[in-house]
């Protein structure tokens, strides 16, 4: 393996060792991974941006998400992303300011017979529907509060 490709492999390592200890990637660690590796900050900005592994931004306490999986998407899957930005008051890729809730749009979990899904802290919710979601949000907004 040629040496360029080493330094970015180890600078991809670098970059997910710090997502597990930070759930994210702060600013101020791409910084200091740049400086570390000799590199611009804004190749670094670019690897973190280029692989869909990496969030630049914290995770809620409630991670939800929703599938748009073909099977999904064909089942309404669109409907039920629309019902979690209007219920989150945010968009999907977003965390809610009290970092209680995120949403997040992903390919596919597998799951297609049971089609529309949804996956909230990896526990798989299966036929989704709009209102369906709104209830089972009250129970984590509940479980919240109480904690």
């Amino acid at each position: 393996m040629r040496e360029k490709e080493e330094v970015e492999l180890t600078l991809i390592q670098a970059l997910i060792n710090i997502q597990e200890r930070f759930g994210y990637l702060p600013e101020d660690k791409l910084k200091e991974v740049a400086t570390r590796f000799g590199v611009g900050e804004a190749h670094v900005w670019g690897v973190a941006t280029f692989y869909n592994i990496f969030r630049l931004k914290p995770l809620g306490k409630t991670h939800i998400k929703v599938c748009m999986g073909t099977a999904c998407h064909l089942a309404g899957g669109k409907l039920v992303v629309e019902a979690a930005e209007r219920e989150l008051r945010i968009k999907v890729g977003e965390t809610t300011e009290d970092l209680r809730f995120s949403l997040e749009r992903v390919a596919c979990v597998g799951c297609c017979m049971l089609a529309p899904v949804v996956v909230i802290n990896e526990k798989v919710y299966p036929r989704m529907s709009p209102l369906k979601f709104e209830e089972i949000l009250i129970g984590y907004r509940e479980d919240e509060e109480k904690s």
